[in-house]
């Protein structure tokens, strides 16, 4: 495993009064076709409470993947549901979503999950919206002798140089997304096939990773930290004592210029203003 660069997650705060750690980059798109990675974990409601308020997006993708609580998700298309721990949800807002998502008043044991943002090509940003979501089936699961577990989120994974692919039901994301899970014991390892993929990056959510950076010096990446991978590397993940929870964000760059403006991603300015006058007039429909 090859390391090219590495992030810090910093503090932030959206919706109405969420904490959160975010990895963002939509000017350098170092990790193209991934713009954002947004974690919530905290037990103290507070934290989250206020949840996310109807609100739009357009141009790109949303994915979201509950680990513990939950949220409900509403939107004008018609969709309510609740996404609890273990799912994963899934929307190509392409020209308008209007949704909000506030937490579920039976999880009262904390909230950790993860929104992670996408680009969505130019030729599909106007296309009509896309929503996909795993409440009513499990997530394909393997695990290995050495004490790592992967659960593939999204796309198609080879895991452990098994000869068939793990293939997940959430399929068809931007840039050829994939996402899993890797979950390592103390002192476990795992390997993953990603040589078909062009970025891959890794965010660390529990305990810690070791590897060799390019230097050939043992380094260390903690709970918080983002680490863009040399696709063509072997990636060989292991741990130590601490263990690790890691996702594993896999794909294909875009390679598009974007304008960014809050829930919006396009590629010019001229597109971002129509995307405000459209919401501001009503054009991306309300919740029910």
């Amino acid at each position: 495993m090859k390391v090219l660069q590495r992030f810090s997650a910093l503090p932030a705060i959206d919706g109405d009064g969420v904490n959160i750690n975010r990895v963002a980059d939509f000017d350098k798109l170092r990790f193209d076709p991934y713009l954002m990675i947004d974690e919530i974990k905290s037990d103290d409601e507070q934290d989250f409470i206020g949840g996310f308020p109807p609100h739009p997006h357009r141009g790109v993708e949303t994915f979201t993947y509950i680990r513990k609580g939950g949220f409900e998700h509403r939107d004008q298309m018609g969709n309510v549901k609740p996404i609890r721990a273990g799912d994963v949800q899934w929307m190509s807002t392409g020209s308008g979503v209007v949704h909000s998502e506030m937490p579920l008043a039976d999880a009262k044991e904390g909230l950790h999950g993860f929104q992670i943002w996408i680009n969505m090509p130019a030729k599909h940003k106007m296309r009509p919206p896309i929503y996909q979501d795993t409440s009513k089936q499990a997530n394909p699961r393997v695990e290995n002798e050495h004490g790592a577990t992967l659960v593939a989120l999204a796309g198609d994974w080879g895991f452990n140089h098994e000869p068939h692919k793990i293939t997940s039901t959430i399929q068809g994301l931007a840039g050829h997304g994939a996402i899993a899970d890797l979950t390592l014991t103390e002192y476990g390892h795992g390997t993953l096939n990603l040589a078909e993929h062009q970025t891959v990056c890794v965010y660390v959510y529990q305990g810690e990773l070791n590897y060799i950076d390019a230097q050939g010096l043992r380094e260390t990446a903690r709970a918080g930290q983002f680490l863009a991978l040399d696709a063509l590397e072997v990636c060989h993940f292991q741990t130590e004592a601490t263990g690790a929870g890691l996702l594993i964000l896999a794909g294909k760059p875009i390679n598009e210029k974007i304008v960014h403006m809050g829930p919006f991603v396009m590629n010019t300015q001229a597109e971002i203003e129509q995307a405000v006058r459209d919401y501001q007039q009503g054009h991306f429909g309300q919740i029910a």
